[in-house]
């Protein structure tokens, strides 16, 4: 589904990306984990046009869409959800998600040049209102609404577009701790009957090893491991670059 061949990107003298190479399969549920200002979002907004890299390949079913707009490749399938919820703050939960919706069923670029549409799997308002359990705030405005439920709403303002491929930054950064399962689990529920691929950037090693079958592990601009999660992470260099475990210290 998802092609990235030697992707490289700098800041200056920082390197945030550095021959990334990733093969992403549809159904996949992966997670990306390191320490801040190791290149996952880095990746993820080149993945999804908000960086263009400086040089290598993104193809998405076999589409280059390699430094493209992010509105030509959400068009494609690819959407994404942000560590800080993006809403229309002035409209109601129910507002934001038709949007979206209408966003995801539109056939008119930003320039106003007619697109190809992909076929798109998006469902109802009111199914994703139900399933994330959104109903009994439809009706507040975006910017009163909790923290916790802000995230969910702009997770499920990606949802609704019918993804292909779904990234979230941080989906669960900033949610009380009691909320975190309950917010995967409401994720992986409404993709479960999907063809989705999931790329999720988190640093909760419980949601990491709870949700995802692959993890890809960066450190310094580099994947310096990629594989099944439990094998990632009992990977040395995991455990003393991006763990921050000693060999002293217990096993995972």
């Amino acid at each position: 589904m998802l092609q990235v061949k030697k992707l490289c990107k700098t800041f200056g003298a920082v390197t945030a990306a550095e021959n990334l190479n990733v093969n992403i399969d549809v159904n996949s549920t992966i997670g990306l984990i390191g320490s801040n200002g190791a290149g996952k979002t880095t990746f993820l907004n080149m993945i999804t046009g908000y960086l263009s890299p400086d040089s290598g390949s993104i193809f998405f079913r076999d589409k280059n869409i390699t430094g493209k707009p992010p509105r030509y490749i959400t068009r494609q399938g690819v959407y994404r959800s942000f560590q800080i919820p993006q809403l229309f703050d002035s409209m109601t939960t129910e507002e934001n998600l038709e949007i979206s919706k209408s966003i995801a069923a539109s056939e008119i670029s930003i320039d106003g040049n007619q697109e190809a549409k992909v076929e798109s799997k998006n469902q109802s308002v009111k199914e994703i209102l139900e399933k994330f359990q959104l109903t009994e705030f439809q009706n507040q405005t975006a910017s009163n609404l909790p923290e916790g439920t802000r995230k969910l709403l702009d997770i499920a303002m990606a949802l609704i577009m019918g993804p292909n491929l779904l990234l979230l930054d941080e989906p669960t950064s900033g949610v009380a701790a009691e909320d975190k399962f309950k917010i995967m689990d409401m994720i992986m529920n409404v993709v479960e009957t999907e063809t989705t691929a999931i790329i999720f950037v988190e640093h909760d090693m419980e949601i990491i090893k709870k949700y995802t079958n692959r993890t890809l592990a960066f450190f310094n601009g580099k994947i310096i491991a990629d594989g099944a999660t439990k094998e990632v992470l009992s990977h040395p260099s995991v455990k003393a670059n991006v763990l921050g475990l000693t060999s002293q210290d217990s096993k995972l």
